[in-house]
């Protein structure tokens, strides 16, 4: 790594931190019903700051008169869009260091200041903050909320994998163990693939509500298929201009998007035993020590959604699960860059 490069980790390592806060920090304001603690953006209630003082409520409530202030929601959305602002000014850092990095390297200089990533990341960071907007100018839609948590996810991945590329992480190993690796490209991916969209089953379940519509275990709602409208419950056409807080589908629906997220959970974790069982047939330690450390977050993920729906979605295991499904999101990015750049 160029001594260029060192600036922009440091600026990386530290933009990732504070994106895993965001991600956070999202859980809990979805999760506590705080998404339209403040009826207006970027503010709340018109004030930089959110209303606290009885002067302050009086104001809000006398300039927005069909949302109560509710203190206990207004905080949580202020605290999450100060941390998401400053990760836009920190990203916003890193494509300025990087673009000068790049300007002053030569074409003989070996490992390349990343630039494509960095652009891209500035982008994905200004899509992040209409996504912001339109949360609550949608009244939590839930297209744009499960696409807001799905851009929170791609924005920590993408700074997981910049934070991979400045650092010069690879795996070398002998011809044998490097062939054996080589052929884990297409498993690999498409696990992380079946990771993601597994992420989307869960923010789609949280949006609508869904996440208690099954209180039982293994069954729901004591059958093992219980009536499941699969057709509204993934109607992507819903009506724009209702206030969805609390979910505007029915039980059927609601069933029906739970029962993906838990068939979709099966799926992920028979796909992660079956990818850690090839990395351990590998032989070599790091492969292995890559397979424990996937199988280990699989399981106190599966711990985490099972805990959640026999104690009836308590909020710090709710916040925990969203945070371990970005741990397992971030494994799958790290195994995936291993992979792809390994040094024959």
């Amino acid at each position: 790594m160029s001594a260029l490069t060192k600036p922009g980790l440091k600026l990386v390592v530290l933009a990732t931190a504070v994106t895993c806060i965001v991600v956070v920090l999202g859980a809990f304001t979805r999760l506590v019903d705080a998404g339209l603690g403040c009826p207006d953006w970027p503010g709340c209630y018109g004030q930089l700051l959110w209303p606290d003082t009885a002067a302050e409520i009086a104001l809000a409530e006398s300039k927005f008169p069909d949302a109560p202030v509710e203190t206990d929601k207004t905080w949580p959305e202020m605290v999450h869009r100060y941390f998401a602002s400053s990760l836009g000014l920190l990203i916003i850092a890193i494509c300025w260091v990087s673009v000068r990095a790049a300007s002053a390297q030569s074409s003989s200089v070996t490992g390349r200041q990343p630039i494509k990533l960095p652009i891209f990341l500035l982008g994905l960071v200004i899509l992040q903050g209409m996504f912001g907007m339109w949360t609550v100018t949608l009244k939590l839609w839930p297209q744009v909320v499960t696409a807001h948590l799905l851009g929170g996810m791609a924005t920590l991945s993408c700074l997981w994998l910049l934070t991979q590329r400045l650092a010069g992480s690879s795996w070398r190993f002998a011809p044998s163990a490097s062939e054996a690796v080589s052929k884990l490209k297409h498993l690999s991916f498409a696990v992380l693939l079946l990771v993601i969209v597994q992420i989307a089953l869960g923010g789609w379940t949280s949006s609508n509500y869904a996440a208690l519509a099954c209180m039982d275990l293994p069954m729901c709602q004591g059958q093992w298929l219980p009536p499941a409208n699969f057709g509204e419950a993934f109607d992507f056409t819903q009506q724009v201009g209702p206030n969805y807080l609390g979910g505007l589908l029915n039980n059927e629906a609601r069933t029906a998007i739970h029962l993906s997220h838990r068939m979709g959970a099966v799926v992920v974790s028979l796909s992660i035993l079956f990818l850690s069982w090839r990395l351990f047939a590998v032989g070599e330690p790091k492969t292995r020590r890559m397979a424990m450390v996937l199988m280990s977050i699989l399981l106190l993920q599966v711990l985490l959604g099972l805990s959640n729906i026999y104690w009836a979605l308590p909020l710090p295991i709710a916040v925990a699960h969203n945070g371990v499904g970005a741990l397992l999101l971030l494994s799958m990015v790290t195994l995936n860059h291993r992979v792809f750049t390994l040094q024959k």
